[in-house]
């Protein structure tokens, strides 16, 4: 049987980036269908650039499991592909002394997922390191990071068309018709053949897996839209590594990053929302002075300017537990060749290479 091509990956993200270089990589013809007309433009680019240790997930489950795995892939990578990165470390700080039993916590969780690097640090050596952080103990992750995830991408572009990969802009999937053996899927007026399908849309996702023909629709998880907004400040950062607090239930809490150049940011917070909207409510800042100056009393008034926001395709409800990455393989849903990814939010970046090496095994295994 002929295809017009082996496999089509919906959605150039990081994720669908790196699938689609793993495949090219193995011997695959791949075209990567984009609706926007840059790679990146949506969740990719649209967050903290922080490579994660892996410290939070359920053990067991797959976000612990790739961000571990992805997180060793990815400094390989910047090393060897030249992607400017910094493993500048993180703190984890408590600002109560009620706050500590949860580092003990996150510091036994991380161990269960095989980050055995984590440090405690009291409130004199933290004050030796940060010394504009208030802080009564903190645990010290060293191995996290931030990457230039654009550079990142476009490796993965160049990687990808190195072996003969392509990608195709402002080409919208409309729908996917099962054949005899792959796939017919149309993109506007065009129609082509595939042997294998990769969903990697993102917030697109959930749209996307209704429209493949003969999917079972229970197969389909339901998306909730997690809205997060970030604030910069026309100040020098006072801190040289990243800052989080103790984690919330809803998400990591308002924390200190830093982008490539040393520019202060801080977010995201969490805004639940029915529909994609990127604007930045000036307003929302004033909840952020109360949470950033638990552990940076001394940010100065008025100094927050509204930066960006995201949206996180999550799986769990508002008020729910946290859900684990979806990835839908042929060995659940049934349909060989097809791979629908939902709920790729954080650690997503972090585990973007592991993720494109499980899809390809996962692809070629129920053959």
């Amino acid at each position: 049987m002929s295809y017009d091509t082996e496999t089509v990956v919906i959605g150039a993200g990081v994720i669908g980036l790196a699938i689609a270089r793993e495949l090219a990589i193995h011997g695959q013809d791949v075209l990567v269908l984009e609706k926007n007309a840059q790679f990146g433009e949506e969740t990719s680019s649209r967050n903290s650039e922080v490579i994660h240790a892996g410290i939070y997930y359920p053990k067991g489950s797959l976000k612990a499991r790739l961000c571990v795995q992805g997180k060793e892939a990815l400094y390989r990578y910047c090393e060897s592909h030249h992607i400017p990165f910094k493993r500048l470390g993180k703190l984890i700080v408590a600002t109560r002394p009620e706050e500590l039993p949860v580092l003990d916590d996150i510091a036994e969780k991380a161990r269960d997922n095989g980050v055995l690097d984590l440090e405690f640090l009291d409130e004199a050596r933290l004050q030796a390191l940060e010394p504009h952080l208030n802080s009564v103990g903190a645990l010290l992750s060293p191995s996290t990071g931030i990457i230039d995830t654009h550079q990142y991408m476009l490796s993965l572009l160049g990687g990808l068309e190195e072996h003969g990969g392509s990608l195709a802009l402002e080409a919208s999937f409309t729908s996917a018709t099962r054949t005899e053996t792959g796939f017919s899927v149309c993109s506007g007026e065009t129609s082509l053949t595939c042997k294998n399908l990769i969903n990697a849309a993102g917030l697109s996702a959930q749209y996307i897996a209704k429209r493949i023909d003969g999917l079972d629709p229970t197969r389909i998880p339901p998306l909730y839209l997690a809205k997060g907004s970030y604030f910069t400040a026309h100040i020098r950062s006072p801190f040289s590594r990243l800052i989080y607090p103790v984690p919330n239930t809803a998400s990591l809490g308002i924390h200190v990053t830093l982008d490539m150049a040393g520019q202060i940011r801080f977010g995201p917070d969490q805004e639940w929302v029915e529909k994609i909207d990127y604007n930045v409510d000036e307003k929302r800042g004033e909840a952020f002075y109360e949470a950033i100056r638990r552990y940076y009393p001394d940010l100065p008034d008025g100094c927050l300017v509204p930066a960006y926001s995201g949206v996180r395709p999550k799986l769990q409800s508002p008020g729910s537990g946290v859900r684990d990455f979806h990835i839908s393989l042929p060995s659940e849903h049934g349909i060989d060749g097809l791979v629908n990814l939902f709920g790729m939010e954080s650690p997503g970046l972090t585990s973007s290479l592991a993720i494109a090496e499980y899809v390809r095994k996962g692809l070629m295994a129920y053959r």
